[in-house]
């Protein structure tokens, strides 16, 4: 007999962002990817982290002698007041926040789902998202035997995503009664960006039917618009009367700070007694990485001018990046579907309009990993992608809307995403011949 996996693990796939990745690691014919599957920033850290991290080892350093012990559970000091003095920097107050240290930004989420949606069942508390919404949602959900209600927006023809009215999320609050609401003001993948009074309008409702308000601002500061920044911290109690106490958001040094592999983020929050449990309920993971975390809090020491010449050349090169690789689709494939972000690192990429509705963007996500080759500069290559029906959480019986979408990421080197457009038409026309 063979042993048991649990229903958990019997339904478990690899998610969208990690799909490609893991069919193509499979191949022995020499040929190269161009990775745009998943946010996996390949530009270098800050400098004052760069610096930290050559330095583990020389005198000063805490690790100098090798020993490497545990944090607290709520993570290093330094590293939880430099998260609060990045908010800082980008205009807002941080009086009365708690932070606690986690592994990357996906455990932040972990613990915010415990923590503020009930248990599958008749009184359920699901988390409130608008598909699509990253995919690491809906599997934390899963993991932790929540659910998910989602409100759609769908891409149109103009390359720009729509979004529900407050009138139609009050009424699924309304229907659903969820336990919090999710937004993510620089939105991935759509890369909508979420405007201050939109938040304000989103928490209002919040307050309203008694949600939690729960915001993930990973990609804080990399938006395009003349706008500014919003943040969940930017809704003030004269704003929108009774917010203080149910805001949480969840943070990252991975994209702006382009240190994904540091797995370091956030839980930061307004409520005492959500921290204080938080805190409780992570004590079984121990602590998070005390190596990441003090490569981090090397942030803690920048002037907030500097800080702010550091967002703003991050804005501009992921700005001129997707010029490049937007406009570069629309000229190889003129009847694509191309979003055009105005946040976030990402564009949506949809052949329904070119390969009709029933065409599969998972198929054709798998073709490439597999068996897609183009020759680029005498070298075999090919794209990974994430397909976007990973990101939508449809109802049992309905189609889902990213069927003939994918995701690309800007996290190659230019001279690569340059390469993007001809890639993809040239292994569409392979994989549709």
């Amino acid at each position: 007999m063979e042993p048991i996996f649990s229903d958990h693990f019997q339904s478990r796939t690899p998610s969208s962002i990690r799909l490609a990745q893991i069919e193509f690691m499979k191949r022995t014919d020499g040929v190269q990817a161009v990775n745009t599957a998943i946010g996996n920033v390949s530009l270098p850290m800050h400098p004052a982290m760069v610096e930290r991290m050559v330095s583990l080892g020389k005198e000063g350093s805490p690790f100098q002698k090798g020993v490497v012990k545990y944090s607290a559970t709520v993570g290093m000091e330094e590293a939880n007041q430099t998260f609060l003095h990045l908010i800082a920097a980008s205009g807002f107050s941080t009086q009365g926040l708690y932070s606690q240290t986690t592994d990357g930004a996906s455990h932040a989420m972990e613990l915010a789902i415990l923590g503020v949606c009930g248990p599958a069942g008749s009184e359920d508390r699901p988390l409130l998202v608008f598909d699509p919404t990253y995919s690491n949602y809906a599997s934390m959900a899963k993991r932790t035997r929540r659910s998910l209600v989602a409100i759609e927006r769908r891409l149109d023809e103009d390359g720009k995503f729509s979004m529900p009215s407050i009138e139609e999320i009050e009424r699924v609050i309304q229907e659903k009664k969820p336990g919090a609401l999710l937004a993510i003001p620089y939105d991935n993948p759509t890369g909508q960006f979420f405007s201050q009074k939109l938040l304000n309008e989103l928490a209002a409702l919040c307050v309203k039917y008694n949600l939690w308000v729960l915001s993930d601002e990973a990609y804080r500061e990399l938006h395009y618009l003349p706008t500014g920044t919003s943040s969940i911290w930017g809704i003030s109690e004269t704003d929108v009367p009774g917010i203080l106490g149910r805001r949480i958001s969840i943070e990252s040094a991975s994209k702006v700070w382009n240190a994904c592999g540091l797995r370091v983020g956030a839980l930061i929050t307004d409520n005492p007694e959500f921290h204080k449990r938080a805190v409780a309920e992570n004590t079984a993971n121990l602590c998070s990485n005390v190596l990441g975390q003090y490569v981090f809090g090397a942030l803690l020491y920048e002037s907030k001018a500097k800080l702010n010449t550091w967002f703003h050349q991050q804005r501009e090169y992921y700005r001129e990046m997707e010029t490049l690789v937007a406009s570069g689709l629309k000229r190889e494939m003129p009847d694509l579907i191309v979003s055009k972000p105005d946040a976030a690192i990402y564009t949506v990429v949809d052949l329904r309009k070119m390969a009709g509705p029933e065409f599969d963007a998972n198929d054709f996500v798998l073709y490439c990993a597999k068996k897609g080759a183009v020759s680029l500069n005498g070298v075999k290559t090919t794209l990974l992608m994430a397909p976007m029906d990973g990101f939508y959480s449809p109802p049992p019986g309905k189609p889902n809307p990213g069927k003939t979408a994918m995701r690309i990421a800007y996290v190659e080197p230019f001279y690569s995403m340059a390469e993007v457009p001809k890639l993809f038409a040239h292994l569409f026309r392979d994989y549709a011949v």
